[in-house]
Parts: structure tokens; sequence; C-alpha cells
């Protein structure tokens, strides 16, 4: 029965996750990124919202969350290269969990679901939030490695332009 209401409240749900992804934004950002549709305009709107709806189906179908990592790697991928601390880029994900509380109390009070199954549901948001923060770390991971190989290149650049390369490694050959 959960699944059902899951089901039924999904496009309030969508929609409250969105806009909770959205208000970690500056509000001029947040403003283009809700109201330019345009995939092609607006590339970083596009991935958040196709990647949270995703998300989203994955969680609802219940099965495993592998298939859930292709959605999950675009959203990080942009918050990771994104001026956010790892705690504020993933925050999105365990707050889904206050998202469907709320949208589904009524239903719990009037005894519509077990507590059981809200609990089973949680339990693959906590480990969609264990996910996101392994891929957020290995985003950040790579992009300093490319900038300490950048900075390593742009040295050697210089000294080789200065002739100072040639004289060290003839003072350590």
């Amino acid at each position: 029965m959960f699944q059902e209401i899951l089901q039924q409240k999904k496009p309030e749900i969508l929609r409250r996750w969105i806009d909770l992804v959205l208000d970690t934004y500056p509000a001029d950002t947040k403003k283009f990124l809700k109201s330019q549709k345009n995939r092609f305009s607006n590339p970083v709107g596009a991935a958040i919202s196709e990647g949270l709806e995703g998300l989203l189906d994955r969680l609802l179908e219940g099965e495993g969350l592998e298939a859930a990592s292709t959605f999950l790697d675009r959203i990080i991928r942009i918050r990771a290269v994104q001026d956010f601390s790892p705690s504020k880029a993933i925050a999105f994900v365990p707050q889904l969990k206050g998202i469907v509380r709320e949208l589904t109390s009524s239903h719990r009070k009037r005894g519509e679901f077990s507590m059981e199954e809200l609990f089973d549901f949680e339990t693959r948001v906590d480990r969609l939030s264990l996910m996101a923060f392994d891929t957020f770390m290995a985003c950040r991971e790579k992009l300093y490695e490319i900038r300490a190989n950048e900075l390593r290149n742009r040295t050697a650049r210089l000294l080789r332009k200065t002739n100072l390369f040639y004289e060290l490694q003839d003072e350590s050959g």
C-alpha cells in the first residue's frame, strides 16, 4: 500500500525535492534554473530535474539502487565542481525522507501503511545517501588530481621557458 501512496504522491514529492535542491543556490541562479526549461540553455537545471526524477523512480521501484547510480552521478558531478561542502552537496538525498513523511503523514495516521514499509523506504534513501557521498568524494578527488597535474605541467613549462628546468636536470643528473 505504501508504494501505491508514493506513486500517487510522486509529482508532489518530485516538485518539492527539486525545489529543495534549487533552494541551495543563490536567488538569481535558482530563478534561472527554475524558469529556463530548455535543456540546452539550462543544462544544469535539466540534469538536476531529470536526475531527481530518475532517483525517485528507482527508489519507488524498491529494487537495488545500482540503477540509481547514473542519475545520482549526474547531480553529484555538478555539485562537486561547485562550491558546496560534502554535507551540503549531498544533503538533498536524506532530506527526501522529510518530504515523504510530511506528504504521507495523514495516510500513516489512518493506518494505510505500516511503519516497516516507511522504514524500508528510508533505509533505501540512507543507502542512496552513502552512494552520494562516495560519488562526491570520487569526483572531488579527480578534480584535485586534475588541478595538481595542471599545476605541475604549468610549472614545468615555466621552468623550461626560463631554462631553469634544464639547469636543474643537469645538477641532479
